[in-house]
């Protein structure tokens, strides 16, 4: 009896101990998401497939080995509300240069080799995977495609999905083919909050794994280095990883309310790198973009801004060039324009009409050619359910008059005229054409421009339209 009253005021003491831990430490909470934990399954199934295809894996077993032990010991550790049961997590080490790390919806990872090369310690990488799987955790990159205001974003960049259905089929792969591989914006281009939700997560991940959370900020710390050494242009993962700011300050702090377990052996990190010494020289992602022929010119990273959004368009240059997607379409478009490819669509777009605004991905100028999943033969039943799916998510797109009936190459084709908000201010017009293409795939070409733009860029519109051949074979 004396016993047990002796212990009773020390578990009191270290129940108030424990609850004030949790007490010091920061509330996450996720974001409004209209997809479902499946479907960010399928989403980052189809493009880590795509990934494995284009990226040069890293096949030594030591290292694929060393790499999910780490990322397995901060699964273990990740609060269990936010570990859906359908997630499939994977960790994959990849032989390209630059210091990069990212992570896909429903849980595939990629490691770059240059962010071991760069890391100090084995705490280091763990933070930013830490990190990176937080942004899993708390589904940024479909909450991201849930707050896009334009929903010409989401038709061509969330891996080919719309309406929970996944795009794909022989077009799709045919215009996949003739382009280099990008991870869509909107998966992997995260806001400053979303950035600072990833930081704070990650970091009591890190502590409750044994890491002493500090060492993210260290991370992070040679990561900016390598930035202003490089001019500013530097490593890759501050293209879709921007700091929110005194990043350093926030996360010491948090880590000065985290208790650390006890720390795991770090013994291997030392013993991998003669393991990646004896690998071929590592490629950088534009090794990867010269061996890929685009077939178009001027392709770029679905990451990276086409100017400045938000500051003046220029008109359309009066010169062309010819763009081609794959086994699909041949066109003309303004010499000047800048092409995007992602798996099933490329977008065209001119000088400051595409990219991050505010936090939030932009498309407010410029044309986009894509497939969709059709689910009739008959091209108006077609058309009107995809629309029909495109407007349940987008609730201020609106019919601008009657469908027309036109053609595309030939082909019998119907218009549809669209007004939607711009993220601008005001209204924009959206021109959507769509055709049906042999295997049952529906064809769109579309063109978006605020409305005090339109009738500078009517007659650029007409003549990439009439331009367009369909070549799919």
């Amino acid at each position: 009896m004396w016993n047990t009253t002796r212990r009773l005021p020390v578990l009191l003491v270290a129940l108030s101990l424990s609850a004030a831990v949790l007490a010091a430490q920061t509330q996450i909470k996720p974001p409004k998401n209209k997809y479902t934990p499946k479907q960010d399954v399928e989403l980052g199934k189809e493009a880590a497939a795509e990934v494995r295809k284009q990226y040069p894996i890293i096949q030594d077993e030591r290292i694929a080995r060393y790499l999910s032990t780490l990322g397995d010991r901060l699964v273990a550790v990740a609060p269990s509300e936010l570990k859906e049961p359908v997630y499939e997590f994977s960790f994959t080490p990849v032989n390209l240069k630059e210091i990069n790390a990212f992570a896909l919806p429903g849980g595939p990872m990629f490691v770059n080799r240059g962010m071991f090369d760069a890391a100090a310690s084995e705490a280091e990488v763990v933070g930013v995977m830490a990190h990176e799987l937080s942004h899993v955790l708390l589904r940024h990159g479909t909450a991201n495609a849930t707050k896009a205001q334009n929903p010409w974003l989401q038709l061509g960049q969330i891996a080919g999905v719309l309406g929970g259905a996944v795009v794909g089929g022989a077009a799709g792969s045919a215009i996949a083919q003739s382009s280099l591989f990008g991870v869509g914006t909107l998966l992997l281009r995260y806001s400053r909050d979303f950035e600072k939700q990833a930081d704070l997560l990650g970091v009591q991940m890190m502590a409750r794994a044994g890491y002493d959370p500090r060492s993210l900020a260290h991370m992070f710390e040679t990561i900016s280095k390598q930035a202003a050494a490089s001019g500013g242009s530097g490593p890759q993962w501050m293209s879709s990883h921007p700091d929110p700011g005194n990043r350093t300050q926030y996360i010491n702090k948090e880590a000065d309310a985290l208790t650390v377990s006890a720390a795991p052996d770090t013994g291997t990190f030392q013993a991998i790198k003669p393991v990646f010494a004896s690998l071929p020289a590592a490629k950088s992602m534009g090794d990867l973009a010269k061996a890929k022929d685009t077939g178009g010119g001027g392709d770029t990273d679905l990451s990276r801004s086409v100017g400045t959004p938000g500051e003046p368009v220029p008109r359309p240059s009066g010169e062309y060039r010819e763009i081609t997607g794959g086994r699909v379409f041949q066109a003309s478009v303004p010499s000047d324009w800048t092409s995007l490819a992602s798996k099933s669509a490329i977008k065209v777009v001119p000088q400051n009409g595409y990219g991050d605004l505010k936090g939030q991905t932009v498309f407010t100028h410029g044309v986009e050619f894509g497939v969709a999943q059709a689910g009739s033969r008959d091209l108006q039943e077609a058309t009107n359910a995809w629309m029909d799916a495109v407007g349940k998510s987008n609730p201020d797109l609106r019919m601008a008059g009657s469908q027309e009936s036109t053609k595309i190459s030939r082909r019998n084709a119907i218009a549809t005229s669209l007004v939607n908000t711009s993220p601008l201010g005001g209204r924009e017009r959206v021109g959507v054409y769509t055709t049906l293409l042999n295997d049952t795939t529906l064809f769109y070409y579309l063109t978006v421009v605020p409305e005090n733009d339109a009738e500078a860029f009517r007659d650029a519109f007409k003549r990439i339209g009439d331009s367009i051949r369909l070549v799919e074979r």
